[in-house]
């Protein structure tokens, strides 16, 4: 019987020569990426460690969270931020009770209702206001409130300008998130002859909800250390003010920048140190508090 000859073996596609080369450059690009990643890293942790080392210590008194800086000077010691805290505070949620609404039901139009010219004139809106620098929110702000209507300084048009800022970023999380339901979800309650309106509220907000609730946070985190907008519109004030409609009112931005001129005496330097540090724990606190609700999202890619 005749020898066979062996039939040839065919090299799968990815093995050979060019997988070694495929390796290489996948290894490369990695090293590339983690360096680029440390690079960025750097500048980050030198600016936290500073801010902590220099204004940490004031946040372990307990002064420094329950009294103003009434009657304080800045060549004296002691006082505290309590006033700043507040009125940051104050100023986040009133600009959410106006701007969670608007950027939600604008994000529920444009992917549940919206359609032809006027759904592209909104979106387009909506990019036009991501990149509006917050001066320039600060200034229309000025424009309309005191030139137009004539009203004086007040925390509230604060509020207003900051809302300028905040809508784009709640629009853009919650249509990325309702896109994001199952349109089985939708089909299965139509189904049933339940209306659009209440599919909407009843099934595909709640479906969506943990995920809007992290791009409001994300959103406040954003305008919580604008500066501009309060120096234009409500200058810094040293003692407690709970009033959004008039007079003045402490923030940490505001108290920053106030403190700012007088660094070289150094209780005034502590003070500035530990009002920019407890403004970045804030704002940790609610990234945090963002990703954790991300986290328990009911929505699945």
């Amino acid at each position: 019987m005749a020898d066979r000859v062996p039939p040839s073996v065919d090299v799968p596609a990815g093995l050979g020569p060019k997988s070694s080369s495929r390796a290489i450059k996948d290894r490369a690009a990695t090293v590339v990426m983690w360096l680029a990643f440390l690079v960025a890293l750097v500048p980050l942790v030198w600016i936290i460690a500073t801010v902590v080392i220099k204004g940490g210590s004031l946040l372990l008194e307990s002064q420094w969270w329950t009294h103003s800086q009434q009657g304080i000077t800045n060549r004296e010691s002691g006082g505290g931020a309590i006033h700043a805290i507040q009125g940051t505070l104050l100023q986040a949620f009133g600009t959410a009770i106006i701007a969670v609404p608007i950027g939600v039901l604008t994000a529920v139009y444009l992917v549940e209702y919206g359609g032809g010219k006027f759904k592209r004139i909104v979106s387009f809106m909506v990019d036009i206001l991501t990149g509006v620098p917050s001066i320039v929110a600060a200034l229309f702000i000025y424009a309309v409130w005191f030139s137009t209507f004539g009203f004086g300084r007040a925390p509230f048009a604060v509020c207003l300008a900051l809302v300028l800022l905040m809508v784009p970023v709640v629009v853009r999380s919650t249509e990325e998130m309702l896109k994001l339901v199952p349109n089985e979800l939708r089909e299965a309650s139509y189904a049933l002859g339940v209306p659009k309106w209440k599919t909407i509220t009843k099934v595909v907000l709640p479906t969506a909800l943990s995920g809007i609730i992290t791009g409001i946070l994300l959103g406040l985190a954003r305008v919580m250390g604008e500066t501009a907008p309060l120096i234009i519109l409500a200058p810094y004030f040293r003692s407690i003010s709970t009033d959004l409609f008039s007079g003045q009112m402490g923030t940490l931005p505001t108290m920053i920048n106030a403190g700012r001129e007088n660094m070289a005496l150094a209780p005034n330097a502590e003070r500035v140190w530990a009002a920019a540090c407890t403004l970045i724990l804030l704002i940790l606190i609610l990234n945090l508090v963002g990703r954790l609700v991300g986290r328990f999202s009911k929505i699945k890619n």
